[in-house]
This record gives structure tokens, C-alpha cells and sequence, in this order.
């Protein structure tokens, strides 16, 4: 195997590995981000700038995800589960929806990032479910 072939393989494999592990972050962050934005709408003093950032950061991690997963497409050229991107891409679509009935829903902007945060996990979940067949 030439070295250039092992390189590719290489940095295939890494950011294959890297894909996968992220996920657990994009569930986790948006899952907990979900979960404190809900509890922001019971609990006032959980209400914070910090929850906004974490959320941000939290959301932020699905266009990475999604990112990864289209260069590692196209680097390997590999084909992938029928409906897999589908739901990465509905992440980031969800995202700008939140986002943007923020100002419409202002009384009740923490049970839309709250409720947001968890539908963006429960797509994570199902991304990966549908990854692994």
C-alpha cells in the first residue's frame, strides 16, 4: 500500500471515529440544554446568559456533526443509510426554526429552546439508530 493510500485511510478512519463519538455530544449537550431551558421556565433563578451559551454551544455542535459527516462522504465516497443525513440536516433546519420564532414566542422563548433541545436530540438519536443498519 502506497503511503498517500494508508495517509487517506488514515484520516478516514480518524474522522469516521471522530463522527461517532461526536454524536454523543450533539445528543448529550442538546438533551441537557433542552433540560435546563425547561427548567428555566419553572425556575427563575436558572434563567442566565449562561444558558443561552451553553444552548449555542449545545447547537452548534449539530453543524459540526453535520460537517464531519459530509467530509467524510466525500473523502471515503462512501454510501450511507437511506435516511441518515436526512436527519442531520433536519437538525440544522430545526435550529433556524427555533431561532427564528424566538421573537413570536418571547413569554414562552424557555419552552421553545426547551422543548427545541430535545427534538434536536431525539433526531441525534435517531441519526445514529439509523447509522448503525
Amino acid at each position: 500500500m502506497s503511503p498517500q493510500l494508508l495517509a487517506n485511510a488514515m484520516i478516514a478512519s480518524t474522522l469516521s471515529e471522530l463522527h461517532n463519538g461526536f454524536a454523543w455530544f450533539v445528543i448529550i449537550g442538546n438533551a441537557l440544554a433542552g433540560l435546563w431551558a425547561l427548567g428555566a421556565h419553572r425556575v427563575a433563578s436558572l434563567r442566565s446568559r449562561a444558558l443561552w451559551w451553553f444552548t449555542t454551544l449545545a447547537q452548534l455542535t449539530v453543524f459540526v456533526q453535520v460537517a464531519m459527516g459530509v467530509a467524510m462522504v466525500n473523502k471515503e465516497k462512501l454510501m450511507f443509510p437511506q435516511f441518515h443525513a436526512f436527519y442531520g440536516f433536519v437538525g440544522i433546519i430545526a435550529i433556524a426554526i427555533i431561532y427564528s420564532y424566538r421573537a413570536q414566542l418571547k413569554s414562552r422563548v424557555y419552552l421553545l429552546y426547551g422543548f427545541g433541545g430535545l427534538f434536536i436530540m431525539g433526531l441525534g438519536i435517531r441519526a445514529m439508530l439509523v447509522g448503525q443498519g
